[in-house]
This record gives structure tokens, sequence and C-alpha cells, in this order.
């Protein structure tokens, strides 16, 4: 079985950091806050092993560009991995009641290559 490289991008671990921050200093429960950041990296890690297993996204250009969804608690994953390179990028981590389609918009001109 393949093994792949799990890579974050900068905007994937700034989510990371805000989710932490956000459960930490607003909702002022940091150990929460760390428990729920380790959930989310050990689920990150685990795409290292047959990351296709997760949908794609269903909205376009990003479905066509590869781009699958990782639930993880109330939070959604979002990584693009590429057989080629044996790496699979972890492009955003959001709260899944955000405004998810806004948020892949804003990043506009993002493109990978397989």
């Amino acid at each position: 079985m393949k093994q792949f490289k799990v890579i974050y991008t900068e905007l994937a671990e700034r989510d990371l950091h805000e989710i932490y921050e956000y459960i930490a200093l607003t909702l002022l429960e940091p150990i929460y806050a760390k428990k729920q950041s380790n959930r989310i990296i050990n689920a990150v890690a685990s795409l290292d092993q047959i990351p296709e297993r997760f949908r794609l996204y269903d909205k376009e250009p990003w479905r066509s560009m590869g781009l699958r969804i990782m639930p993880v608690d109330n939070y959604l994953v979002f990584y693009l991995p590429s057989e080629s390179k044996g790496i699979v990028a972890v492009i955003r981590i959001m709260y899944g009641g955000r405004d998810i389609n806004g948020q892949f918009e804003k990043m506009g001109g993002y493109r990978w290559e397989n």
C-alpha cells in the first residue's frame, strides 16, 4: 500500500490555529480546544493511507481538481491528493456551519497540479 506525505498549506495551518483560539479564548474552553485540535491533527495524519476514501467536493472547479472532504466532528478538512507526487495537501479546515462556497470563492485562483 502506497504511503502519502501529508502537508498543510498556510491557509490550513491558519485555520487550525484559529479553531484552537476560538474554542480556547472565545468559548473559554482551552482543554477542549487542545482535544479538538488533536482530533483534527490525528485525522489529517490518517490521510497518509488511502486518501481517496473520502468523497469529492461537489462544486466546480474544485471537483475537477480532485478536492476531497474529510469530516472531523463539526469540522471539514478539504484536501487534494496527488498520486503522482505521493502528497496529500490539506487546503482548508473549516467549521461545517460556515459558508464553505464563499470561502472557496475568496481563494479564486488557487491551482493544484496533479
